[in-house]
């Protein structure tokens, strides 16, 4: 990447564990593409997640040279975010499907529909 990668905590204080994680799960998205030139992560936490089981919602924001990918993930009633590092499997997960969508774009892979 070209840019550092930015992390951002919202609800929840700062986690070296969680930071590496998200680290990790960034270096897998540039084996997708070596265009990536920035990417912005950030964790949201529920309101009150110390006390009740609320989920987590995780967006990341993919800078390539046509644009801007964007992943967000939103929970809803999925009681597996409740664990953070669920979430940020999901949403990195759909960010690679996003990115390899992208690099087929870029190849002139993409299907046409037939007439």
């Amino acid at each position: 990447m070209q840019k550092p990668l930015q992390i951002t905590f919202r609800g929840l204080d700062h986690s070296d564990a969680i930071e590496q994680r998200i680290r990790d799960k960034a270096v897998e998205l540039e084996r997708f593409s070596p265009h990536v030139t920035g990417c912005h992560v950030t964790v949201h936490a529920p309101p009150g997640h110390h006390h009740k089981g609320g989920t987590y919602a995780v967006n990341v924001d993919l800078q390539v040279p046509s644009g801007q990918l964007v992943v967000s993930r939103e929970p809803g009633r999925d009681h597996a975010h409740e664990d953070v590092y669920v979430a940020l499997r999901d949403a990195f997960n759909a960010a690679v499907r996003q990115l390899e969508d992208y690099v087929r774009r870029q190849r002139g892979e993409v299907k046409r529909r037939a007439v």
